[in-house]
Formats: C-alpha cells, structure tokens, sequence
C-alpha cells in the first residue's frame, strides 16, 4: 500500500477540523448568499415557487444553522439530518426537473449553461449528501464543541 509519510504531521485532529471548517464553508456561503443577496438566486428559481423571498430566506436559515453545527463540530447528527432533508427536498424539486425542463423565457444561446448548472448542482448536492450521511456515524476530534462539552460535562479526558 502506498503510504505517504510526509503526511505523518496532520493529525486526525486537525483533519476533523479542516474537514468540517471546509465542508460547511458551502452551506454558510449559500445561506448567506440567500439571506443577503439572493437575486440571482431568485431568477433561478422555478417559476411555480410562491414568495421566491421567503422561501430563500427560509433557505438560507437551513443552511447558515446547519453548517454553523457542523463548523463548531455540534450535533452533527441533527445537522446531517437537516442539512440532508434540506439536500434532497432541493435536489428532488429544483435540481431534477431542471435537467430536462428549461425556463420558457431562457434564450436559446443560454440553454447549454442551464443545463451545465442543472448537472453540476445535481451532482454537487448528492456529494453533500454523502458527507451528511457520513456524519451519523463521526465522531468529532478534541477541537469542537462536541469534544469540549464531553470533557467540561462527562468528565472524560480527551486523548492528547
């Protein structure tokens, strides 16, 4: 098996963090971008959507809740469960549709970037959706909330 012993120095701690910090980097970015400045957002939405605002804005307190748990490393099990309900309602109802039903008032000359932007989020969304499974089944490392209440709370000593 090829080892790499170069990356002996990154420890499961560190790569607990990296990976929490970059994967909610996704969900905070897009909840914010729903929250604060959600044009674009909203010209993309399907036209059947009633209150495009509130519905983003809706979103967007999913995803910034859900991904604010998992950078803090804080009840992952019931951030991978909203952020997965989240996923697959908007997988299930935005992304799919899209990959064979086009705006009526897109032009002909943007019909290849929907479709690019359909299959890309379709994909996207069901990788995140991996991940959220995944964490039902994680145990954070020593730099997360998780790890800090186990320590201060069940008296454990987390392991150095």
């Amino acid at each position: 098996m090829l080892q790499f012993k170069c990356l002996n120095w990154i420890s499961s701690d560190l790569s607990d963090v990296a990976f929490r910090w970059a994967f909610s980097s996704i969900f905070l970015g897009l909840g914010l971008e729903h929250l604060f400045a959600d044009a674009t957002i909203q010209l993309l939405m399907p036209t059947w959507i009633l209150a495009p605002r509130l519905i983003s804005v809706l979103c967007g307190c999913i995803l910034v809740f859900g991904g604010t748990l998992v950078f803090l490393g804080y009840q992952l099990r019931f951030a991978a469960l909203l952020l997965s309900i989240f996923l697959l309602v908007v997988t299930a109802v935005v992304h799919a549709p899209g990959l064979v039903i086009r705006p009526e008032n897109l032009p002909e000359t943007w019909h290849w970037l929907w479709d690019v932007l359909q299959r890309s989020n379709f994909v996207k969304n069901l990788c995140l959706l991996g991940s959220c499974l995944r964490f039902f089944n994680y145990q954070t490392g020593r730099y997360s909330l998780e790890s800090y209440y186990r320590q201060k709370y069940e008296g454990r000593k987390v392991a150095v």
